[in-house]
């Protein structure tokens, strides 16, 4: 019985992280169409590749969440982590 317990608590915490995760990227993507829309894209360059639609910043972060979310963070100026230039 044990070993059930553990395992639910695991599947848990295993669908929250995931709804986290999703529920950011949905963040991400309307804060972008908001921006776009507003006049202020979000747009990041990083040599070849190119991110700067809503749609593009909802797939970067659904496929490779723990970097673009980040980048997103600090390309719109709310990165708590960024250092500030002092």
């Amino acid at each position: 019985m044990a070993g059930m317990t553990g395992l639910l608590s695991t599947a848990l915490v295993s669908i929250l992280v995931l709804l986290v995760a999703l529920g950011t990227d949905v963040w991400v993507y309307t804060d972008a169409r908001d921006r776009q829309r507003s006049g202020n894209p979000v747009s990041v360059s990083l040599g070849s590749i190119r991110v700067g639609s809503p749609e593009a910043w909802f797939l970067g972060c659904l496929i490779l969440w723990v970097v673009f979310v980040p980048l997103y963070l600090t390309a719109t100026g709310r990165n708590p982590f960024a250092r500030s230039g002092g």
